[in-house]
Parts: structure tokens; sequence; C-alpha cells
């Protein structure tokens, strides 16, 4: 019989996901805000909606990228943005978005629980792509008055699956819609002339066991990562194995994509 699976947050390198220590230590191991897992999603999904705004936004606009990472998306638009700056609270990330930067395209480190380092009324849009929440009630300053800002977050019922089928490896859903809440919070206190938030839900498919493991250590040390895999691998494959469909294990892909006018 295979061992109960157990939480590696009882690890003692755990590091709560999405902390500025854990986005620190991802900088560090890889560079980069890139998942390590392989998975396929289902059209049409936030991400590509998402993606899609924003390119009919930016062109020939001044524009912020909200949480840019290490700057792939943001570089993505440094052809028909007018002029583009990335923030980010990570100056690993920041310092590897400069390597590869554009003429067009900044960079500034910055954390959005503090006044942001820009002149009232700066930028004409800009996106928020998973970033902070807190940097909504910042963005009437900075933003011109008509402008647009697009954010996409990640949705209540996100994987929402995983902690019932795999259970202790991830924890219970919390109840409610706190995620949600904190979002209208958030944006209610900014004060727009005009918020949408629409939820969008489209179906994520995990292609192996493994890649269930390396989402849940998503930007944990390796040796704790390793340590999942060699003590839950059997166990996930068989709970994999019962709830997987041909094109692998099914999940909730859920967002709220936030339209703004400032």
């Amino acid at each position: 019989m295979n061992p109960l699976l157990t939480n590696p947050k009882n690890h003692p390198d755990w590091l709560a996901p999405h902390s500025l220590p854990w986005y620190e230590q991802l900088a560090s191991l890889t560079g980069e805000y890139e998942y390590p897992w392989r998975s396929t999603i289902t059209e049409p999904n936030g991400e590509s909606l998402f993606t899609e705004e924003v390119a009919r936004m930016v062109p020939s606009k001044k524009v912020l990228d909200i949480g840019c990472g290490h700057g792939a998306f943001t570089m993505r638009w440094s052809t028909e943005a007018m002029q583009i700056v990335g923030l980010d609270a990570t100056e690993s990330f920041v310092q590897t978005a400069k390597e590869t930067s554009h003429p067009n395209v900044s960079f500034v480190v910055s954390n959005t629980k503090a006044p942001l380092p820009f002149e009232e009324g700066e930028f004409d849009c800009a996106y928020n792509r998973k970033g902070p929440t807190s940097v909504y009630p910042h963005c009437k300053r900075i933003i011109k008055k008509g402008g647009q800002i697009l954010g996409l977050h990640p949705g209540d019922l996100l994987s929402a699956e995983l902690s019932e089928w795999f259970p202790q490896l991830f924890e219970p859903r919390p109840a409610g819609t706190p995620i949600l809440d904190n979002l209208t919070k958030r944006l209610g206190q900014a004060g727009f002339s005009h918020l949408d938030i629409e939820p969008v839900t489209s179906t994520e498919y995990f292609l192996s066991p493994l890649d269930v493991i390396k989402m849940r250590c998503f930007g944990q040390q390796p040796a704790l990562t390793q340590q999942t895999i060699e003590l839950h691998l059997e166990s996930v494959q068989q709970i994999f194995d019962k709830h997987a469909t041909a094109k692998g294990l099914p999940v909730t892909f859920a967002h709220y994509f936030v339209r703004v006018i400032v």
C-alpha cells in the first residue's frame, strides 16, 4: 500500500508561494517566471483573451506593465507600444529583464504597496498580468483620465480539483471567494470611472503525474521538490490514472479578467 500523501509545506525550506522571499528564490533559481510543468489549455481562456486585448490596447501608447517578472511579456510589445515600462518588486527579475531590453522599453524595481515612482498621468494605459492587486489604488494617479487598465488574476476555482483528488499534497480550497473579494475591495478603493470583472473559465490538462508535483512545488528548492517526488510519485500516479482522460488530468483553469477605465 502506498504511503499517505503529505503536505510539502511542512518541509523546513518551504516558502509561501507568491511571497517576496518566494519570488526572490525563484529568480535566483531560474532567473525567469516560467512554469516548470507541462500542460495544455483549452481555448478560449483567460490568458489568450487577455493577450488579445492587450494587443489592441498598446499600439502607439505609453504603457505600464505591472508585475513584469523577467520581462518576456513586456518585450512582446516593444515594437507596438510607443514606450513601455515594466515594474516589478523582485530586483533579480528586473536585472534579467534589462539584459534583453529595447530602446523604448525600461524596467523599474518598486513595491506596489508603496507610492509608485511615476508622475501624475504619466501613462496612457496599463496592464496587470497576474501581478499584485495592491497596485490598483495607485493607478488612478499615474494613468491618464480615460485611460484603460487590463488585469488578469487567478480565479478562486483555479485547479480546485487538485485538493480534492490529492488531499494533503494540496491544501483545501478556502470557502467562498476570497480572491474575488480582495480584488473587488482593491478596485473599489481606486474610484475608477468604469469597472468590470469577468470570470473566465476553461480546462487545463496536466500531462503526467510528475507535472502535478512540479506544479505543487513551483518555486521551491530543488531538494524539496525531489523529496516530494520520491515520497509521492507512485501515489500521485495512481490518483492521476483514476481521473485522467486521453488528454491528461483535467482541472479548472479559472481567472478574473479586469477591465477598467480611469
